[in-house]
């Protein structure tokens, strides 16, 4: 075994010596292609470097010809050198030439070559070039080969990289220029704090070690405090999400204890990097599988494994592991921290629950991800969507996140800083108004009541419930539990999750909604093909009744967990009565299960559906006797109704909500539900806005149900209507066509002077 090591390590030796000279760029380059062809027994090396227009430009090379460099240039997707970039992934070809992607280069004198070996040089989950060795015989390159090539190329990373004058401007010019940036809001606030990067930096510097077996010995010392940490983790209350943490931390530990992950660690690091630079290597792989996947559990699992690597490095860094402790709270006083992330698992960001955020900040926004879940219950002001965070932001530079208008200041300037001070004592004083409101009834000025109701999904949602003042909890969302394992969640676990929330709501009423699984929402055990348009697709009620095992067993424990006390069921996305029959069939089928078996039936069963495809709103004769309720989602239901995924930014606000075709098709609804006898409510964001709140009251909708952060406004809001003044001038409106419909019901307000800003 030892000399499978031996190239490698001499390699690295010589390698940290050329890295340690003080030399131009182009001329560390070339001495390296040289250094790993006389190493490697090579004909030819070469480094391609990818250049702003996406192409690949020889910058260096050892054996091809020397006139080549910086004339050879090719598309990002040509040759296998393009193939190895797009892939991200290593390429070894016994005879290039005859490889149907081989792009011949006439200039580059390569026609003796045969032999083919490209691993990518990776640098913040993106490729920034390609490191090519050849030779002149038909071969075979070992994977020992191949893996000293990898190690190289991620030791080059920072040359490739680097180009000194520019980026030296860049910094000064970042450290002075203040920087404005969009995104989407997650969740609604403001935040003012220091810039807290999340991703852990290895430096350059700490690439190599002297002495390999000790370096060894601290990888391995450095994998039993990852286990034993997250052993403990386990061990301890991590209930904050009912189930999450716990099927988080379980598929960690199961990924920390694989032992190929830790071979490969130990055999980088034996080649003679240090165990930082091990894992750092192991962590730009997994970032570029995830950049390149697709499929949603995938990129789960890869951001997993992301997320183990960085756990490590903190470990080796001199902390637990745990990304809250990363830095000490005496480095920037008692000034709160923004933190910037690429991504953020939902496990993760629990970590940083008691760590006193500011706001958070995110790179990407993953439709699978529950990061804005988590973030909106822990009350985190955040956004995300906002990209290329690392090239304008550092550590320590001062960030207002304004998550009210989707805004990251970076570096403000006194200006905007005096009116973050003035908008954050509004804010302040708002939230406690609407405090005061909690103990007050939801009452319009006529004596109109109103259910105002909770959206939750996890345990720290159920806490709104005393702090708003909320009525109920008008839609629990029950698939939170089977997103995050990677087994099902067992049929005592299912019971446990919904008799706590019916023990916490106490006398208030909860509407359970099945499972809205698939399309974009896949079970890790239940993967299909991708879809075109997963909003469409296999999903909700859909694919519930096709799994109708996954669907009887999530129905027994709701009937168990409500123990002979009251049970309210809705199903997802109905579009056809016959979904609902059969549906509703199966829940009767598992109650009489139960109860044959001595367990009670539920004392009042409601059982209704969540009215999300338009077509539905056209079938509500046939259920008209069967149905106790219908909930209108109004986050599906729009994005249906407009032809637009709310998922993507540039559709997804382009049509007003509170529009006249929009509010005849909702006042259709109700209606005809007023007329079948059926009781209706409205659930989602649109609910939790005062304007569009408003509007739901003129049309007749008297229960609505929301995320936490919107009772205290809606509160406000009706309370200040006079329903009875209010409707016949909206109604008018509705039916007339004369300009735009959101500022006539604001033309509206003003007059009666109802509260419908959000200040």
């Amino acid at each position: 075994m030892p000399q499978t090591f031996s190239v490698p390590r001499l390699l690295i030796n010589r390698l940290r010596e050329v890295m340690a000279g003080d030399m131009e760029a182009d001329t560390r380059l070339q001495k390296v292609v040289t250094l790993i062809a006389g190493t490697m027994v090579a004909d030819v090396c070469s480094i391609y470097k990818r250049t702003d227009d996406d192409e690949l430009e020889l910058v260096a090379t050892e054996g091809l010809s020397v006139s080549a460099v910086h004339q050879t240039r090719m598309a990002l997707d040509e040759g296998l050198v393009g193939q190895i970039a797009l892939s991200g992934e290593p390429l070894s070809i016994q005879d290039a030439p005859r490889h149907p992607a081989f792009s011949y280069r006439p200039e580059t004198g390569e026609d003796p070559y045969h032999a083919f070996l490209g691993v990518p040089i990776l640098r913040g989950g993106r490729v920034i070039g390609v490191l090519t060795v050849q030779n002149r015989t038909e071969r075979i390159y070992e994977e020992d080969e191949i893996d000293s090539l990898q190690t190289i190329a991620m030791v080059l990373a920072e040359v490739v990289a680097a180009e000194a004058p520019i980026l030296a401007a860049s910094a000064a010019q970042r450290e002075a220029r203040p920087v404005n940036l969009k995104g989407r809001i997650l969740c609604d606030g403001l935040g003012l704090g220091i810039a807290r990067l999340h991703d852990p930096v290895v430096s350059p510097a700490r690439y190599f070690t002297e002495d390999p077996e000790a370096e060894v010995r601290r990888l391995r010392r450095a994998l039993e405090t990852l286990r034993g940490s997250l052993e403990r983790m386990l061990a301890s209350d991590v209930s904050a999400i009912f189930g999450e943490p716990r099927e988080v931390l379980e598929a960690f530990k199961m990924l920390a204890n694989d032992p190929v992950w830790a071979m490969r660690l130990e055999e980088t690091v034996k080649s003679g990097l240090s165990a930082e630079a091990a894992v750092d290597r192991s962590r730009r792989e997994h970032k570029v599988k995830l950049e390149n996947a697709h499929d949603p559990y995938l990129r789960e699992r890869l951001h997993d494994l992301e997320d183990l690597d960085n756990r490590l490095l903190r470990i080796l860094a001199g902390n637990d592991g745990s990304a809250a402790h990363d830095h000490s709270g005496e480095e920037n006083g008692d000034r709160r921290e923004v933190l910037i992330a690429r991504r953020l698992g939902p496990a993760e960001l629990l970590e940083y629950r008691d760590s006193g955020l500011a706001a958070i900040v995110l790179e990407e926004v993953a439709p699978t991800s529950h990061t804005a879940i988590v973030a909106r219950a822990l009350d985190i002001p955040t956004i995300g969507g906002v990209g290329a965070l690392n090239s304008v932001i550092a550590p320590g530079d001062q960030v207002i996140v304004d998550a009210e208008q989707g805004t990251l200041h970076i570096r403000p300037d006194e200006g905007l800083l005096d009116a973050y001070e003035t908008r954050s004592v509004l804010r302040t004083e708002r939230q406690a108004a609407f405090q005061a409101l909690r103990e007050q009834p939801s009452r319009t000025r006529d004596g109109v009541e109103i259910s105002l109701m909770l959206n939750a999904g996890l345990a720290i949602d159920l806490d709104s419930l005393g702090q708003t003042g909320a009525d109920g909890i008008g839609l629990f969302r029950t698939e939170f539990q089977f997103l995050v394992s990677d087994t099902l969640p067992k049929i005592d676990a299912q019971i446990e999750l919904y008799r706590n929330v019916l023990d916490y709501a106490g006398t208030r009423p909860v509407y359970f909604r099945t499972l809205d699984l698939g399309g974009d929402k896949l079970l890790p055990n239940a993967s299909t093909e991708t879809e075109e348009n997963p909003a469409l697709g296999w999903r909700s009620i859909r694919f519930a009744l096709d799994r109708p095992g996954l669907f009887r067993r999530q129905l027994r424990a709701l009937v168990r967990a409500a123990d002979g006390g009251p049970l309210a069921v809705m199903f997802p996305m109905v579009t056809i009565a016959e979904e609902f029959f059969e549906a509703k069939a199966i829940l009767m089928d598992e109650i009489e299960w139960s109860r044959a078996r001595g367990y009670s039936a539920p004392s009042q069963l409601r059982v209704g559906a969540m009215l999300e495809a338009p077509a539905f709103a056209f079938g509500l004769e046939e259920v008209a006797g069967e149905i106790d309720f219908i909930s209108i989602g109004t986050n599906d239901l729009l994005q249906f109704f407009n032809a637009a995924d709310r998922m993507v930014p540039a559709v997804s606000e382009r049509y007003d909500i509170v529009s006249r075709p929009v509010m005849r098709f909702l006042d259709g609804i109700k209606q005809q539900c007023d007329r079948l006898g059926i009781p209706v409510s409205v659930c989602g964001e649109v609910a939790s806005h005062p304007v569009e709140a408003l509007c739901l009251l003129g049309l007749g909708y008297r229960a609505l149900s929301m995320p936490a952060a919107g009772i205290g406004p809606v509160k406000r809001m009706l309370r200040s209507v006079d329903l009875s003044a209010f409707s016949e001038p909206f109604r008018e409106a509705v039916h007339t066509s004369n300009g735009s419909f959101r500022n006539e019901v604001l033309a509206i307000a003003r007059v009666q002077e109802i509260a419908v800003s959000d200040g």
